[in-house]
């Protein structure tokens, strides 16, 4: 085409169009008017991404079998089957056991939480339908999924689903910045609301300004009413930052997700709520503290050093009886009376002289 005016022009309206049928789209929530469209392209494209992931993926229908995790109750025999099951399917490569490994984590975490889930694997990054921070998976409408629901993985909170279709659903993730959840933080349960932030860490408002927050503080989904869209007590975080308190209504936070978003393969969608609340239990368990070792240094003289000891005090032993001796016989010396021989001699000599 041309670089004409009307081709210009042309252009720009095509642009104005696209942004107000998005504006429609997103302030008409569930009841749009472009949703059908967007079902309609969700239907056409959805099965081409389908069939070119299960032409390259030799585990494609390994995780179908736990999709239906049945009643709670008897959920784990039946789990720990399916497992081995998949594990002697799935062979010994590093990327089917890195999948493996995320499949068990998934199964744990809906077990704690007693999560009703259908597992699904990640046939594409930014759907078709041109979603920045989306993912699409190969279940829909035959599966059960409807819009609306919770998505997670072995981790936490992965997303809610945003369109459906027969055989595929698209997940807005929660570092899109147009996502919201409420969120509970553990122990304190201070409410606020987590927005995402793309690649940075999700940005979250307290609703009290004075809340008493610290690095390493942890937070769950809080819930939604009919749980739509979030269940409640789905890991998704920790606190990264805390901005200062200024006195205001609500105190700001930052919270790294547990989920990295850039490596996500097997997830799962809650179709069945739990009963109860499971408030902190899905959380992983903290890392206990590393002890400091304590070294005790203990002084051990040596063989050799002993005989030199034992020795410089035999010298000085030797060294005190000697000079002892010497003092003793010049002492003796001085004081011992003159011999019998000498006395007479001078007796002698004195008489003669008086005569």
């Amino acid at each position: 085409m041309r670089d004409t005016k009307e081709s210009r022009l042309l252009l720009v309206l095509l642009i104005a169009v696209a942004f107000a049928l998005i504006t429609v789209d997103i302030r008409g929530g569930q009841d749009s008017p472009v949703d059908g469209a967007r079902q309609a392209a969700a239907a056409v494209f959805g099965p081409i991404e389908d069939g070119v992931s299960s032409a390259v993926d030799p585990v494609g229908n390994a995780v179908s079998a736990v999709r239906d995790s049945g009643e709670r109750h008897d959920r784990l025999a039946r789990l720990e089957k399916e497992n081995a099951a998949l594990k002697a399917k799935l062979g010994s490569d590093d990327r089917n056991r890195s999948r493996l490994a995320q499949l068990d984590k998934m199964l744990k975490i809906a077990g704690e939480g007693q999560y009703g889930i259908k597992g699904a694997e990640v046939i594409g990054i930014g759907a078709a339908q041109g979603f920045s921070w989306t993912i699409t998976i190969d279940i829909g409408a035959g599966e059960g999924i409807k819009r609306d629901m919770t998505v997670l993985n072995g981790d936490g909170l992965v997303g809610r689903v945003t369109t459906v279709g027969p055989d595929t659903s698209t997940v807005l993730l929660a570092s899109d910045p147009d996502f919201t959840v409420g969120t509970r933080m553990e122990g304190s349960d201070e409410l606020g609301f987590a927005s995402g932030q793309g690649d940075r860490p999700l940005r979250v408002e307290l609703l009290n300004g004075k809340a008493e927050v610290k690095k390493g503080d942890r937070l769950v989904t809080f819930g939604s009413e009919a749980d739509r869209p979030f269940v409640p007590g789905v890991p998704v975080g920790v606190v990264s930052r805390v901005d200062p308190s200024g006195g205001g209504l609500t105190r700001t936070l930052y919270v790294t997700p547990y989920v990295s978003f850039s490596k996500l393969d097997i997830i799962g969608v809650v179709v069945q709520a739990p009963k109860k609340d499971p408030r902190d239990e899905v959380l992983p368990a903290k890392p206990k503290p590393t002890p400091t070792p304590t070294v005790t240094v203990t002084v051990t003289p040596s063989a050799n050093a002993a005989d030199s000891f034992g020795q410089q005090q035999s010298d000085a032993t030797g060294q005190s009886d000697t000079s002892g001796q010497s003092d003793a016989t010049g002492q003796s010396d001085a004081s011992r009376p003159p011999r019998p021989d000498s006395t007479d001699q001078t007796q002698t000599d004195t008489t003669d002289q008086q005569q």
